[in-house]
């Protein structure tokens, strides 16, 4: 993937993950709330891995 991609990807699950959680919170599902925070945080993961994909391609850009 490249880092748009990654970015894009990361954005829709963190979004997705933020919904699951109020959706478990709301009903009191804990393990709704559990897998939410879990696609939150991969989703963080990937806008972080685009952020650094992009940074390494504007250093190889100006080398």
């Amino acid at each position: 993937m490249g880092s748009t991609s990654d970015k894009a990807s990361g954005k829709a699950n963190e979004l997705a993950g933020k919904a699951r959680q109020f959706t478990g919170k709301a009903v009191g599902n804990k393990e709704m709330q559990a897998k939410g925070a879990a696609q939150e945080g991969k989703g963080k993961v990937q806008v972080a891995k685009g952020k650094t994909k992009e940074a390494v391609k504007g250093v190889v850009d100006r080398t």
